[in-house]
């Protein structure tokens, strides 16, 4: 979009203007927005700039003619002036200190993520050899991850960083373990049942370990005999976990039901409704969402608004509609992940999302003039902003993926401090 070089003294309300500063240099909430009122004019003047960058295809009236007289303030206008200034900066300055907060709860999420990826790694490896050690280290890692979970009255999913090379069924197992106990916890279920939840959640695609590698990686429509090949997961799942009597009773339906469906269009057995373990339900409605979010063709895979969106569209009569609800109220309207539009036409990632309002999630922003190791995190809730529609990252230009960095594959983990 073009811009034109104006004189700050032909500014006026309605303009669309950038400023030629660094985030940092000035008060305002962001680089470049819409002039709502005479007391932003005297602001950006007192900035001491001589002009600005105007959008005339974004602003709403014309600048001032160049012979419009200037206007001089009166001493006392001049100080309030001042304290109008000061009392922004003193917000923008609260409003960093809560972004380099914001990013340290991230680094320390960061940390935790790793670390459960490289115990649930190790699980992984020993599940064939050596399973009844494996189960003893995921419960281990489930009771970690549910002590946290359950101490903590104010959690919220955050987007990780996975630029590591990896086999997809870890961060599969993961996330869906994550999400899954969150859910779980959010309908009010006792820790006993969110412990066994998570251990089956983990476990739950385990069974493809012994489906061949052709078959799990394809990534062209599968023949009827590799479709159920493929579906004998559930039932592998289940038989390596009969492996040892340490794995809870409780946890195995979700092993072997995770895939059905209320309708009774599922499988491996055609479950109705009433029969399908409630827990199983619960899995099974976040396994969809990842599922679709990463399916084996990487070419259909969903952004997270748009697979939140089918879910909850199309698929009701498949799908515990409480849990369905649940996750959206998890996840958002636009779940971290989500690369936005936002009503200034700026472009943002969404890396949190803002249980009390799920129309507002926390966006970090796409400024090419801030670093994007310094990019801002806008808490949408506190601005006059709202998102207007979320975008395929495929769709967005080269320099605006580099810098918003949207994940190939969408990771979450959450900070139980939050």
């Amino acid at each position: 979009m073009a811009s034109i070089k104006l004189s700050v003294e032909r500014l006026t309300e309605g303009l669309y203007i950038k400023l030629p500063l660094q985030w940092t240099d000035h008060p305002f909430l962001l680089n470049h927005f819409k002039i709502k009122d005479n007391q932003q004019i005297r602001l950006i003047k007192n900035l001491g700039v001589k002009f600005v960058y105007l959008l005339p295809e974004k602003s709403d009236t014309k600048p001032l003619d160049p012979e419009t007289p200037a206007e001089t303030l009166s001493e006392d206008e001049s100080q309030y002036l001042d304290k109008q200034a000061e009392k922004l900066w003193q917000e923008k300055q609260s409003r960093i200190n809560r972004l380099k907060n914001y990013k340290r709860k991230l680094q320390r999420c960061e940390k935790n993520f790793n670390r459960s990826m490289a115990q649930l790694r190790a699980i992984i490896g020993k599940i064939k050899s050596r399973p009844v050690t494996a189960i003893q280290e995921a419960e281990q890692l489930v009771e970690e991850m549910v002590d946290a979970l359950m101490e903590s009255d104010n959690l919220a999913l955050h987007l990780m960083n996975d630029n590591q090379e990896s086999e997809d069924i870890y961060f599969h197992s993961l996330n869906v373990a994550i999400m899954s106990m969150m859910l779980a916890k959010s309908s009010g279920m006792p820790a006993e049942d969110i412990k066994a939840i998570a251990l089956g959640a983990l476990f739950h695609d385990m069974g493809k370990l012994k489906v061949p590698t052709a078959i799990t990686r394809k990534t062209t429509p599968l023949t009827e005999p590799e479709d159920n090949y493929l579906k004998l997961h559930t039932k592998y799942s289940l038989d390596l976990a009969n492996l040892t009597e340490d794995f809870p009773d409780s946890a195995k339906p979700i092993l072997s039901q995770h895939h059905e469906l209320l309708d009774g269009s599922g499988y491996p057995h055609q479950l109705a409704a009433a029969n399908i373990d409630l827990k199983a339900q619960l899995v099974a409605v976040v396994n969809a969402y990842d599922n679709l979010c990463h399916p084996q063709d990487p070419s259909k895979a969903r952004i997270p608004y748009s697979a939140l969106s089918y879910l909850f569209k199309n698929k009701k009569e498949q799908y515990n509609n409480d849990f369905l609800a649940l996750l959206i109220r998890l996840l958002g309207v636009y779940p971290p992940g989500s690369v936005v539009q936002l009503s200034n036409q700026q472009l943002g990632l969404v890396i949190s999302v803002n249980s009390e309002s799920l129309l507002f999630p926390n966006v970090l922003l796409y400024d090419p003039t801030v670093p994007s190791n310094e990019a801002p995190i806008l808490e949408l809730e506190d601005s006059d902003l709202r998102i207007e529609r979320a975008i395929p990252p495929s769709k967005l230009p080269e320099k605006v993926y580099t810098y918003l960095n949207p994940r190939i594959r969408i990771s979450y983990y959450f900070d139980p401090d939050d």
